[in-house]
């Protein structure tokens, strides 16, 4: 059975990427290209794991992983929530962390570090 991830990200060519790195193992990825989309999309399908842009054109990151995690759907309150941010500067893993957020990976994006962070949450259906 496949697995359902969601990734809130604004930039195509990370979305392409990740969508393919993770797919290749098997998971079903959903995709919103905004905050306010990203938070709907949670709301509305069962999800395993979200990953989440912290630059977002609505409202930031850690604005959404809040919202997730203030969410009337129970479920939201500890699906696990991994940061993919280009933020690097000291104190945005913390941020991003106090935001709700479960990790924090920074961007570029390492493909064997990305199916590492989602496997330990989420076991690959094709291995």
């Amino acid at each position: 059975m496949s697995s359902n991830i969601l990734y809130i990200e604004d930039n195509p060519d990370n979305m392409m990427l990740v969508k393919r790195a993770l797919e290749s193992r098997g998971y079903t990825l959903l995709e919103a290209k905004n905050g306010v989309e990203g938070v709907a999309a949670a709301e509305k399908y069962e999800l395993d794991l979200i990953l989440l842009d912290i630059n977002l054109p609505d409202i930031d990151g850690y604005e959404v992983a809040r919202r997730l995690r203030g969410s009337v759907k129970p479920t939201l309150a500890y699906t696990p929530i991994i940061a993919i941010t280009a933020n690097a500067l000291k104190g945005d893993a913390e941020k991003a962390l106090a935001s709700g957020c479960d990790v924090y990976m920074s961007k570029p994006i390492n493909i064997r570090e990305l199916w590492a962070r989602v496997e330990a949450f989420v076991p690959a259906p094709n291995k």
